[in-house]
């Protein structure tokens, strides 16, 4: 049976969705807030971002007003004040948040196809008007790349790794990590 384009599209997206939530399950507050990597990348930091930018994309861009207040958006914030959570954003805030962007952007499908034009306000003049279309492969490009990130900062925490939830997309228990590290390290090594 052959789904309609729009509907892929945003089973595609509301997997990624799924899959960076996930990488929160069974973790601290401590371990979802903290930098991993020189830039500062952090799970709950990525959530924020993710439900940010869809609110931008699929609200702002079809000319809707915010339900909430984006105070990291503002001409005077920090460039990355959307890349992680402040001591006074909580998790359920942050999440909360995302739902409430996968609400409104449900809203949006619901009620525009996938030509319908948007302008997205923080994109130059050039690259603007663009489609429902466009904005959908790009935020489902945008979530699986955080998505990918959120997979080596979770991996880091605690060696839980995993496509999704029901879907580990690896080797069986029984797979000998450590011999791969090996052969992986051993081929590397050849280039020193």
């Amino acid at each position: 049976m052959t789904e309609p384009p729009k509907e892929t599209l945003v089973r595609y997206l509301q997997a990624a969705r799924e899959a960076v939530l996930w990488k929160l399950d069974g973790l601290e507050d401590y371990d979802v807030r903290r930098p991993l990597t020189p830039t500062g990348t952090n799970l709950l930091g990525l959530v924020k971002h993710l439900a940010s930018v869809e609110l931008g994309y699929f609200v702002a861009s079809f000319g809707r007003p915010l339900p909430v207040a984006l105070p990291w958006h503002d001409d005077d914030a920090d460039h990355n004040a959307d890349l992680w959570a402040t001591p006074e954003q909580s998790r359920e805030e942050i999440v909360g948040l995302y739902h409430l962007a996968w609400e409104e952007a449900a809203r949006t499908f619901e009620s525009h196809d996938l030509d319908s034009p948007a302008t997205v306000p923080w994109w130059p003049d050039e690259r603007n008007p663009v489609s429902l279309h466009l904005l959908l492969v790009h935020m489902i490009a945008e979530t699986n790349r955080h998505g990918g990130h959120a997979d080596i900062v979770r991996e880091e925490i605690d060696g839980s790794v995993g496509l999704r939830a029901n879907v580990s997309n690896l080797p069986g228990e029984a797979y000998d990590w450590q011999a791969h590290l090996d052969r992986v390290q051993e081929a590397a090594d050849r280039f020193r």
